[in-house]
């Protein structure tokens, strides 16, 4: 199939995109076009008007700006791969980043277009709601910032409005010596994974755990983070009980159902994925992990 007719925008600006936004009551926005233009072929989208941000200036960097390392919605998968404050600092998202689809998508996906779409099973969304990162939103109305796990509702949808526009992802960097692990399960490398599981852990001089942050992706209609798990494994400073009994909150998670994977499944393979994820990331805050990439 083909596209239905639609108006193509090409801005050169943040505000000449706002003022496209504003002005039509069915537009999309198209970024590196890895989603919607599937889409647009299947009539599965069908605007009135697609305003292209590949020619708006300003929106693909990957900085430090204080505390937060602040990333461009229009930066590419492909430089997130290569970018060596990312792979230092978040070093979990450095390792989400090389299960996101393959080289080829990875050079023309954004970031900003993998949060907008809000595929329950993309990596990216859910290293935001690990990370507690903010998304920062604009429009004619002004700029508003939104935490990650208020920023996805649902399956492929966004608390963005209408008129809206993801300009910014606002990342915080755990302290150095942290644990972290990303794993998913995917029936090929690159495929859509079915289930993803994450884990950020951090130790005092003591050796206790004293900070925590689990996430799923894949599972439920949107990333989610495991707050229960979390203080389970924090509670339990980490011992086999912790794991296990953090772990098995995975599968109370209200999981998606479908012909080939039922909820059941998903739920199973999550439990199984997250206490991996714990246990590597308890090693890399104890030293003891093989790896550090």
């Amino acid at each position: 199939m083909k596209p239905a007719p639609f108006n193509l925008h090409l801005p050169g600006t943040v505000q000449d995109t706002l003022r496209l936004l504003a002005g039509s009551s069915n537009a999309r926005v198209i970024a590196g076009g890895q989603s919607l233009m599937p889409m647009l072929n299947l009539r599965l989208a069908m605007p009135d008007d697609v305003i292209d941000l590949n020619g708006v200036e300003g929106l693909s960097y990957i900085r430090q700006e204080g505390e937060d390392i602040a990333i461009g919605a229009m930066t590419r998968q492909r430089d997130l791969e290569f970018s060596a404050l990312v792979r230092e600092r978040l070093p979990v998202l450095h390792a989400a980043i090389l299960n996101v689809g393959h080289r080829q998508t990875r050079n023309r996906g954004t970031i900003g277009g993998s949060l907008c779409h809000m595929d329950p099973s993309a990596e990216l969304p859910t290293m935001c709601v690990l990370l507690d990162a903010h998304m920062v939103i604009q429009s004619q109305r002004g700029r508003r910032e939104v935490p990650a796990r208020e920023f996805g509702l649902g399956l492929m949808t966004t608390s963005l409005a209408a008129d809206e526009l993801l300009t910014e992802i606002r990342l915080r960097p755990w302290r150095q010596g942290h644990g972290w692990h990303f794993v998913e399960y995917a029936r090929r490398h690159g495929d859509f994974a079915v289930a993803s599981a994450s884990a950020l852990v951090e130790r005092d001089g003591s050796g206790r755990l004293t900070r925590a942050a689990l996430a799923l992706g894949g599972v439920c209609p949107a990333p989610v983070r495991l707050p229960e798990a979390e203080r389970l494994l924090l509670e339990g400073n980490g011992d086999r009980d912790a794991l296990r009994a953090a772990a098995d909150q995975a599968r109370l998670c209200d999981a998606l159902e479908d012909p080939a994977y039922p909820a059941w499944y998903r739920q199973r393979l999550a439990s199984r994925l997250l206490h991996e994820a714990m246990e590597h990331a308890l090693a890399r805050a104890a030293g003891t992990h093989g790896s550090t990439t």
